[in-house]
């Protein structure tokens, strides 16, 4: 949501006449308890489940009153949006919030907006393995009796294997049944491929779970389906958009397809400039070139897509190619496995699908790899190459992946390549550091205990560990700076050679001598603490003309 429609959710929510199961806002001028933020997320997605909403919300800097008073949580951004993998980390099925928006309703009055996704079907929320709900406007456990209404609920309702009961067999495209045989003969290697090619077109329709009993299904118009057939879903659609934008944003170009989409997808691949990317000569280290994007990466981000579209939206799938070499691929829905850390960490197939029939036969005809590896096999992939790992974006009720087909840090690459053994939770971690997102405190502890960052938060660098193995210690030490003690020292050995010092005169000796990873802002923040700490100790003082001595 852009800033106009953030305000206008956010007084469509003040006009309630109170606060509701679904809606809730705290005064947190100063600040809120994590642990009652997880309980409040907790309770909300329950009760959105149980309202059939979707989505219900909690405000921080509003009052009982409704009085805007404003909040100064988590001013900083990176750390306000630190609290989606804080949250999961603690919540049944990893769940997180859709999205965080900041908005100012008043003059100098910041509100923060947590929009938080109702749980699953099926699927009670619980926080640090408790779960609460609210009864009117008060925050309680969650009654035996609201759990079985949530857990009694039907499964996940499948789209995908819906039957259009008009649509026959002439409807579907030729090509497409050829070329899905041919992937199922990839796919089931047992099955001789005479055996295969001997079946008539219904029995390998049905073997292969685009229909059932010889009914056609939305899966087989959607993957095999000529394209005048799309109306059989409507007001669904199978299209994809290809979209070509330069270096500024302006699109250059672009094309729609549709089904059969089991053909569509390499028409698409074929728009796509895979062009060839040359490294910076190091030695052996680097290959002199290779493809900006492993095929088998977009053909996973592709498929993936297909297979976890809300088709429901009656939206399309959307890729962005990017002149400044990246990849956007989109679908509509919400992420059903609720983070990628946790997609990773199982790395094993999820409990839900929202498209199941059509996962399935994707699957059987070699569209997809088992369900659940098609993600961990990306971030590998990106791994091996030393490029950046995957970006995803799960807000605003859709799934966007962002491929990157290049060296974002050369050096950073470089010591990556040359420390083995790195697993990947370890490289999703640094890959953040190295972006400069902020990682949790899990993170932050397991990659210190390893010897691979330093600096504090949300500041932080690789580690000299890192430097010394690749050889690069003098950028380790300009990321460092120079320790705060020593830069004391160099403040009174000024003070005491001149007498006096103006502020502006201590910057100018001490901010190139800072850590790097800071701003200029930061680093100028931090010579003021530096006086300030001397100051307390009773080292040197401030003369009304705002010059440094030392204290009497």
């Amino acid at each position: 949501m852009n800033k106009e429609q953030i305000l206008e959710k956010f007084n469509e929510l003040m006009s309630l006449p109170g606060e509701t199961e679904v809606a809730e806002w705290k005064e947190a001028n100063e600040g809120f308890d994590f642990k009652k933020l997880g309980k409040y997320f907790s309770a909300l997605s329950n009760e959105a489940n149980l309202k059939s909403k979707n989505s219900a919300w909690l405000i921080l800097g509003v009052e009982d009153n409704k009085n805007v008073v404003g909040t100064k949580y988590r001013e900083n951004r990176v750390g306000l949006d630190s609290l989606k993998s804080e949250i999961a980390q603690q919540t049944t099925t990893n769940i997180s919030f859709i999205e965080i928006y900041e908005a100012e309703p008043e003059e100098n009055k910041r509100v923060v907006l947590f929009e938080i996704p109702p749980a699953p079907h099926g699927i009670p929320i619980g926080f640090k393995g408790h779960y609460y709900a609210r009864e009117g406007e008060a925050l309680t456990s969650l009654s035996i009796e609201k759990i079985d209404r949530i857990r009694n609920q039907k499964a996940i309702k499948d789209w995908s294997i819906g039957i259009c009961s008009d649509a026959s067999i002439e409807d579907l495209d030729l090509r497409a049944i050829k070329k899905a045989k041919q992937g199922f003969a990839i796919k089931h290697p047992k099955i001789s491929k005479k055996e295969i090619q001997n079946w008539s077109t219904e029995v390998f329709l049905n073997k292969a779970g685009f229909t059932i009993k010889g009914q056609i299904t939305r899966t087989a118009i959607i993957l095999l389906g000529k394209p005048e057939a799309e109306y059989f879903i409507n007001p669904s659609t199978s299209e994809i958009s290809w979209i070509l934008k330069d270096s500024e944003g302006i699109e250059k170009d672009y094309e729609h397809f549709t089904c059969p989409l089991i053909l569509s997808v390499t028409e698409i691949y074929k728009k796509i400039r895979n062009l060839r990317y040359r490294y910076i000569s190091d030695g052996t280290l680097f290959p002199d070139e290779i493809d900006r994007y492993d095929p088998v990466t977009i053909r996973e981000a592709l498929n993936n897509a297909i297979a976890h579209q809300d088709y429901e939206m009656a939206g399309r799938i959307n890729i962005i190619e990017n002149e400044d070499d990246s990849l956007v691929f989109s679908n509509l829905g919400v992420f059903i496995p609720g983070s990628i850390e946790n997609v990773i960490d199982s790395n094993s197939p999820s409990e839900h699908y929202r498209n199941k029939f059509l996962a399935d036969a994707m699957v059987k005809v070699n569209m997809i790899d088992t369900i659940g590896s098609g993600i961990r096999k990306m971030f590998l992939s990106q791994k091996k190459r030393f490029f950046p790992l995957p970006e995803y974006d799960l807000a605003n009720n859709k799934v966007e992946l962002e491929i990157i087909g290049k060296v974002l840090d050369i050096k950073y690459a470089r010591k990556l390549a040359q420390i083995p053994n790195l697993d990947l939770k370890i490289i999703m971690a640094l890959d953040k550091v190295q972006k400069g997102k902020e990682i949790t405190k899990k993170e932050n502890k397991e990659l210190r205990s390893r010897g691979l960052i330093e600096g504090k938060s949300p500041n932080l660098f690789i580690s000299s560990v890192v430097a010394k193995k690749t050889k690069e210690q003098s950028d380790y030490m300009k990321l460092k700076g120079i320790e705060d003690s020593y830069a004391q020292k160099m403040i009174v050995d000024y003070i005491r050679k001149f007498g006096k010092a103006k502020r502006v005169d201590l910057e100018d000796m001490i901010l190139d001598k800072l850590p790097d990873i800071l701003d200029e802002d930061q680093k100028k923040n931090k010579v003021k603490n530096l006086l300030q700490k001397l100051k307390i100790e009773g080292i040197i003082a401030v003369s009304n003309d705002r010059k440094w001595s030392l204290s009497k």
